[in-house]
């Protein structure tokens, strides 16, 4: 199982563009920006498709921090595209402003570790430094949907601890104060916040 401060797996993997065409890409190459990788159980499910359309909506943040986002499932490319192509009132996901890999054989889901007793990947997220290194991951059960708002909240964090050298507190959101990683700036942000 890859864990955190280890690289992500550097694998070219088929996917479904944002544009609707079928390409390649590798989540775990060095990058201009972060990644976010985010893994489902299989296309034309249940909670996958409101996880799928909220990353969608939250694209333009996510693009904004210089953050691309990548969706994998042990779906085909064409699974992919079919799903892509069905409207949401029928339970599609249509159009997604980002990149559907398959990983039908397996290959980078077994790597990470993150396949159930089914041979399905739990709700997996990772997010990827510039350098393809895992820096965040939670990994939820099948009928646990994630927070693409807490996605986006480490995003900020880890661009806040890498401009300032600072860590964040529980609770850090952008704009707020950071810490130094010592005990007097501990008891002095515990001192204050109980105020």
């Amino acid at each position: 199982m890859k864990m955190i401060g280890q690289q992500f797996p550097s694998i070219e993997m088929q996917a479904v563009m944002a544009d609707g065409s079928f390409g390649k890409v590798n989540p775990g190459a060095a990058s201009d920006g972060y990644t976010v990788v985010f893994f489902y159980p299989l296309d034309f499910t249940f909670v996958c498709p409101t996880e799928l359309v909220a990353f969608h909506q939250a694209m333009g943040e996510f693009e904004s921090r210089g953050c691309r986002v990548l969706g994998c499932s042990i779906d085909s490319v064409h699974s992919h595209a079919a799903w892509r192509r069905t409207p949401l009132n029928e339970g599609g996901v249509g159009a997604l402003a980002y990149p559907l890999m398959s990983d039908m054989q397996k290959q980078l889901s077994t790597e990470l570790g993150i396949l159930n007793g089914d041979g399905v990947t739990y709700r997996a997220s990772y997010l990827l430094d510039k350098s393809g290194t895992i820096r965040h991951m939670v990994i939820n059960d099948l009928p646990l949907g994630r927070s693409v708002q807490e996605m986006l909240r480490m995003v900020d964090a880890l661009a806040f601890y890498e401009e300032n050298g600072e860590v964040c507190p529980a609770n850090w959101q952008k704009g707020e104060a950071g810490m130094g990683a010592d005990r007097e700036s501990t008891a002095a942000y515990l001192a204050k916040k109980a105020a």
